[in-house]
């Protein structure tokens, strides 16, 4: 019998979450998050992490299951979510991982590319430069090297830009000539279900959500994270804005209308990752019907 993984993906506040359950229920199986910054379980409000109610009807994996001090890197992810699929697989021929983070998805779905190692010295330098130059500089840089990643990359996260424009440093080719290369083989079949809405639509309900957030202590969250606002969990849309409230760069509205600006920016980005694979099929969430039958015609255990 064929394994099947259904990936559900798309931008932040699309809808994933409730279509993932419904999914799930009726396959009667488990959810993987894909979502890189559920992880971390003193991080809840801000990511949006499934509610209480929620958790309880499917048993999902990877959902707070780290601490922000931790080191847990993308590889790592990889190799524990093939190894949580093919467990999984053992009694269900059908499993569902759900997410935004195009990245994570594509080391479960397609394999992680092999990257020119990179000195110490090289990733020391520019570490240095983001200390004493700023993350703008850095991405002046990413777009000389790389535009087409520029366009494509979370512009708030220093980790990422720093990766890239080391391994264009060392490599001297861009960064995305890395990404396209051949699929890893997998033992199971992807079936895509990739969520979106009409940009005012999503927008509103990303505006909406951050007001949520904030009236479920968002605030309150951050600030007993404030000590810790330099690790990498951290440099997160929601996070870094009221950090810069609380260092007193800006007042709480403007913060707020910051996290709103910067959600939209990043779900702008999340689209223009998905469009890029042709083979994508695109849904809008309230067509569950429709949805249910693509996976029917699509898995044919």
């Amino acid at each position: 019998m064929d394994k099947y993984l259904i990936l559900i993906a798309g931008p932040t506040a699309v809808g994933k979450t409730q279509l993932s359950l419904s999914i799930a229920e009726q396959y009667k199986t488990d959810i993987i998050s894909c979502d890189s910054r559920q992880f971390y379980k003193e991080m809840c409000i801000g990511t949006a992490v499934p509610n209480a109610d929620e958790l309880s009807k499917i048993k999902h994996h990877f959902i707070q299951n780290l601490s922000i001090e931790d080191n847990y890197s993308i590889g790592q992810f990889e190799r524990d979510a093939l190894a949580k699929i093919e467990d999984l697989h053992k009694n269900n021929n059908v499993v569902v991982m759900v997410g935004g983070s195009g990245m994570y998805i594509d080391a479960v779905c397609k394999g992680l590319d092999d990257f020119p190692p990179v000195p110490d010295s090289i990733r020391e330098e520019l570490n240095l430069r983001y200390q004493n130059e700023g993350l703008d500089a850095l991405k002046e840089e990413l777009m000389k090297l790389d535009p087409d990643y520029h366009e494509l990359v979370d512009s708030s996260n220093p980790h990422r830009i720093i990766r890239a424009i080391e391994v264009c440093m060392v490599s001297g080719k861009p960064f995305t000539s890395f990404r396209k290369q051949q699929s890893k083989k997998r033992n199971f079949k992807t079936v895509k279900i990739i969520l979106n809405r009409e940009r005012e639509e999503l927008y509103s309900r990303i505006n909406k959500r951050v007001d949520k957030m904030m009236t479920e202590g968002l605030l309150e969250e951050v600030k007993k994270l404030y000590d810790y606002k330099d690790y990498n969990a951290l440099q997160t849309v929601g996070y870094k804005e009221l950090i810069a409230y609380f260092d007193g760069e800006w007042d709480l509205e403007t913060a707020i209308e910051e996290i709103k600006k910067n959600t939209r920016r990043y779900a702008k980005r999340q689209m223009t990752w998905f469009r890029r694979d042709p083979r994508n099929h695109f849904f809008k969430p309230e067509n569950e019907s429709e949805i249910m039958a693509y996976l029917k015609e699509n898995i044919t255990n």
